[in-house]
């Protein structure tokens, strides 16, 4: 299959033993506009990563205008643990969020017998997006979140499919997130379809996990041709950031939420599943067409923004700073990632990826690699797959995705086996790397006080005791001459406020508590206050 290849071949070697990039010198702005465009279940299927097989215009612009980091790695193989991840900085197993949708599908919980909740992360943690507001940036998001929590009134300043940095006041630095969802794993069956900007004749590669037939090679050029749709879009959004005269004003992110939507891509720790383009874009092109091969991981993206924005980084990070003032003095040595339920459907599993080596620990050895993902069973491809299962049709390659059980352990070379077919774990040349490995997923568990092998049910009620959503404690108001200080009794709790006339409902534009604020004579003071993971407050007004 054409992907990364090309690029990572390039890349062999220890990256403990890099030095980190030396990009020298790169003029930005003091606080610079920060701009994210993201995709969904996208690997790095375009050729400024090595896959030819479409024309993608504006990303290559991307590629040719900033730096392409070819080692980013989701934390997860799919979207809602991951974006807990980019939304915090801190790895889901951590936080509560490690399972697929843990309040968004009512209908799977009750199949499990799990009640909806919320994740709910250290009494520090804050979105990455009030932090920024709290320094001074306007926030908005256009407009995905599926954090595994409700976002806090604090945590934008615009959240909805119309906010755009161009609501912002004026002289105001910004953070925009703007999310595709053309990539989506269900625009392949949805638009099934559809004949917009669908080559019938493209001759598309095929992973040697999945059959090559004409269901399958259907699906893929549905694939490639909602990638030409986004790239289209992306450049409708540089286009824009260029009009209003802020491309050189801005850094701009673009990466995807975990890697593809295809069968034993989309909710898999194999790098089919994890691995995500990078491209980073700076003022006026500088270090434009560089390729970096450190390994990136997103609990390494709200460090980074912050290290650009000059925020001193919070102490709650899991990540480190590829990027700005505070970039981490090393690279990464390793990439780490969780996998658990999808749906009503549980596995257990934890990997450990160097620049070259893949550890997988399988939990639940006795449960078979397929999970019957309702959702998935969707696509013409995985209902291809179960077809030619059933008839015996399937290659050993393609079969081995329907093993009944698993090993407690494999071992992967990403370079002589880019696919993750042929496990090492059994070979004796690799037995101190497999320590090793096995080591650093222990570690790293442990330091994350990972409860995968918890049943859900009882750790729900480590989050929300007897099972119930705790509230996060109202306002009070304390005056010292004309400042006004706002407090909540609940430990972690933002505080929004806003001024209103007298008797007046407050609206939906809550300002970040962080200081005292003066006093607005003949106004009223509102306050909400938010936990994340907990229910806010009610709205408090008050009088001063």
């Amino acid at each position: 299959m054409r992907i990364v290849l090309p690029l990572i071949l390039c890349c062999a070697g220890s990256v403990a033993a890099r030095p980190q990039p030396d990009y020298g010198a790169l003029s930005l702005p003091e606080r610079p506009n920060i701009l994210w465009i993201v995709a969904e279940d996208m690997s790095a299927t375009i050729p400024a990563f090595g896959d030819s097989t479409i024309e993608t215009p504006n990303l290559d612009r991307l590629a040719r205008e900033g730096i392409r980091y070819t080692h980013m790695f989701s934390v997860s193989g799919v979207c809602a643990p991951s974006r807990f991840a980019i939304a915090t900085g801190v790895y889901p197993t951590r936080g509560g969020a490690l399972h697929m949708r843990t309040s968004s599908r009512p209908e799977y919980m009750e199949q499990i017998g799990v009640v909806p909740y919320e994740a709910v992360p250290d009494p520090e943690v804050r979105m990455m997006s009030e932090v920024l507001r709290m320094h001074g940036y306007y926030t908005s998001n256009n407009s995905k979140q599926d954090y595994q929590f409700t976002a806090p009134v604090t945590a934008w300043d615009a959240n909805s499919r119309q906010a755009h940095w161009r609501n912002r006041p004026d002289n105001t630095p910004f953070f925009a997130v703007f999310n595709f969802g053309i990539t989506h794993e269900s625009q392949i069956w949805s638009r099934a379809q559809d004949s917009l900007w669908v080559d019938a004749d493209l001759d598309v590669p095929v992973p040697p996990y999945l059959p090559n037939t004409e269901p399958v090679r259907t699906d893929i050029r549905r694939m490639y041709s909602n990638i030409r749709i986004l790239d289209h879009r992306i450049g409708q959004l540089l286009t824009a950031l260029g009009s209003d005269g802020l491309l050189d004003e801005t850094v701009i992110f673009f990466y995807s939420d975990h890697g593809g939507p295809l069968p034993r891509q989309k909710r898999q720790l194999y790098d089919s599943g994890l691995h995500v383009p990078l491209m980073v874009r700076f003022p006026h092109a500088q270090q434009g067409g560089r390729i970096d091969a450190q390994l990136v991981s997103f609990v390494d993206l709200a460090p980074t923004v912050f290290s650009l924005a000059g925020i001193a980084l919070p102490s709650f990070l899991d990540g480190q700073a590829f990027l700005g003032a505070q970039r981490s003095d090393a690279p990464r040595s390793y990439i780490h990632a969780a996998a658990d339920r999808f749906d009503t459907e549980y596995d257990t599993k934890r990997a450990v990826r160097d620049d070259r080596y893949k550890y997988i620990r399988n939990f639940r050895p006795e449960r078979g690699y397929y999970l019957a993902v309702t959702y998935r069973e969707q696509m013409a491809t995985m209902q291809e797959l179960l077809r030619l299962r059933d008839a015996g049709e399937l290659d050993q390659i393609q079969s081995q995705w329907f093993r009944p059980s698993k090993p407690v352990e494999e071992l992967f070379d990403t370079y002589s086996d880019p696919h993750e077919i042929h496990s090492l774990a059994d070979r004796p040349e690799h037995a101190e790397r497999l320590r090793q490995m096995r080591q650093e997923l222990n570690s790293w568990m442990a330091s994350t006080g990972d409860p995968g092998t918890m049943p859900e049910k009882d750790y729900v009620a480590t989050l929300w005791p007897n099972h119930i959503q705790p509230q996060t404690t109202e306002v009070s108001m304390q005056m010292t001459g004309e400042h006004i200080s706002l407090t909540s009794a609940t430990n972690g709790a933002s505080i929004g406020y806003q001024w209103v006339e007298s008797g007046a409902v407050a609206g939906d534009a809550w300002q970040v508590f962080s200081g005292p604020i003066m006093r607005m004579p003949g106004k009223q003071l509102v306050a909400i206050a938010h936990r994340i993971g907990y229910k806010p407050s009610a709205a408090t007004p008050f009088s001063p």
